[in-house]
């Protein structure tokens, strides 16, 4: 290994949340306002991940007061406390993008994946 890879595998945490695209997600982020730091909420449908290791991030847009809002979040990120999965999405695209040109409901709607149980034996 590398220096370079032995500093990225220090950085990476631990666990790393389990999502996918086209799942609705709530991402707590922590921001620091002047002298102190608070926990905000960005809740919304990951429209894509891209890259790999230390420097894979993820898209999550939302619709605000009827316009459109994306965020681009890192996984490693030390300042995402935590990622809960509100809804799993069930999608036949890796990027989401053309939910951009969607209006109104339709561009929240994915359809939402069904589990499978095993039946006991």
């Amino acid at each position: 290994m590398n220096k370079l890879q032995e500093f990225e595998k220090k950085q990476q945490k631990e666990t790393i949340p389990q999502f996918d695209i086209g799942d609705t997600v709530d991402v707590h982020f922590r921001i620091k306002e002047e002298n102190k730091t608070r926990v905000q909420v960005f809740s919304g449908i990951v429209i894509g991940r891209k890259g790999s290791g230390v420097r894979e991030t993820f898209n999550v847009r939302r619709i605000s007061h009827g316009e459109g809002v994306e965020r681009i979040f890192p996984i490693q990120s030390p300042l995402i406390e935590k990622v809960n999965i509100k809804k799993r999405g069930k999608v036949r695209r890796a990027k989401l993008y053309y939910l951009r040109d969607k209006k109104g409901k339709k561009a929240t709607k994915v359809k939402e994946k069904v589990e499978k149980r095993k039946e006991e034996q």
